[in-house]
């Protein structure tokens, strides 16, 4: 089969790969109908992640149909539409039935295109297939569901919930790429007064208002922080949400939350932050930090199902799963190419 491979940062090929084969009882085969590309998947090509090795297939969201299933799994069988979800759930460890399973204690959590191979492939192997696989409705827009597999439940968990968003908060959300126009998305869920989305990209910035962003600013210019602070009568806001990953956006968070309140980290981080406790410790703000669980995804998938949420206007770019090279060029320069989500179709 054919699959997209890393090759350390910066290096990533088109090639030739075996096809997966069932390993444990509890695996499925499932043949990749579309998967997508992540900005993990860009932090990964930097050297941001060092669990993932030369030579791993990338990817870690997508929807496919079942292929072969080992002789423990019960919920699916060979040509169930499947959704994938980027977090693998053995559902038995202490962890996972605390609802964390991302720390699942026997060798799920974050592994599709880290320490296994992932979904940028036409071939992808699943563990734990019973609780790390969810049924694709009928009808449903499958294009949408790929939202489902990381983006949505990331931005909705540790962005909305780790931050506590309430009905009459003012939120900011730093960073304006899919997982922060994901956390725009689902904190409309809790009525805040205010949602201010802050990002470098004017085209992002116009896609936030129209996703149901209250207000906007572009912080190239340096002058964000005194905008923000002036739209809050110099309080600072409610929450503020870290979507990008960055030192300098995890920076702006504290330099813009208001005394009782949230900073929730989403970015994944590859370098140090600084933490200013000398500012922060008599504010009593919480800072969260979160790998996504995913435990969400049934209570979201209902609401795109019905219509209630709409992750499909995320996308703007669809390629063939072998134009995969182009389209991480067109997803790795979002700016230019005026990128939120892309979608790889299996021929």
């Amino acid at each position: 089969m054919k699959a997209l491979v890393y090759h350390g940062p910066g290096k990533r090929s088109w090639e030739e790969k075996p096809k997966p084969v069932v390993k444990d009882p509890a695996d499925a085969v499932v043949k990749i109908a579309k998967t997508t590309i992540c900005g993990t998947d860009l932090h990964i090509m930097k050297g941001d992640v060092p669990t993932v090795t030369d030579g791993r297939i990338l990817g870690h969201e997508g929807v496919g149909i079942v292929e072969e299933t080992g002789p423990a799994v019960t919920n699916f069988k060979k040509g169930d539409r499947v959704l994938i979800s980027c977090i693998s759930s053995c559902s038995k460890c202490d962890s996972c039935k605390k609802g964390m399973y991302s720390h699942c204690e026997n060798g799920g959590g974050w592994i599709l295109g880290n320490t296994i191979d992932g979904t940028q492939a036409e071939y992808v192997r699943i563990p734990f297939a019973d609780t790390s696989l969810y049924p694709v409705p009928p009808g449903a827009d499958e294009n949408a569901l790929v939202m489902l597999s990381d983006i949505l439940p990331t931005g909705f968990e540790c962005g909305v919930l780790n931050g506590q968003v309430k009905p009459g908060d003012i939120v900011a959300i730093v960073g304006a790429g899919p997982v922060g126009l994901a956390a725009l998305l689902t904190a409309q869920f809790y009525s805040p007064a205010e949602i201010i989305m802050i990002d470098l990209d004017d085209n992002r910035l116009d896609v936030s208002k129209k996703f149901g962003a209250t207000k906007t600013v572009n912080s190239s210019d340096g002058k964000a922080r005194e905008r923000v602070m002036e739209m809050t009568a110099k309080k600072g806001v409610d929450v503020a949400i870290e979507a990008v990953g960055i030192p300098a956006t995890f920076e702006f968070c504290q330099e813009i939350v208001a005394a009782g309140g949230h900073i929730a980290n989403i970015g994944v981080h590859g370098k140090s932050v600084s933490l200013h406790l000398e500012r922060l410790w008599a504010h009593n703000i919480t800072l969260t930090t979160r790998l996504v669980d995913t435990v969400t995804t049934p209570m979201l998938l209902k609401n795109v199902t019905a219509g209630k949420l709409k992750p499909g206007q995320l996308i703007t770019h669809e390629f063939k799963l072998d134009e995969i090279m182009k389209a991480y060029d067109t997803f790795g320069n979002a700016a230019r190419e005026k990128a939120l989500k892309v979608i790889l179709k299996a021929a």
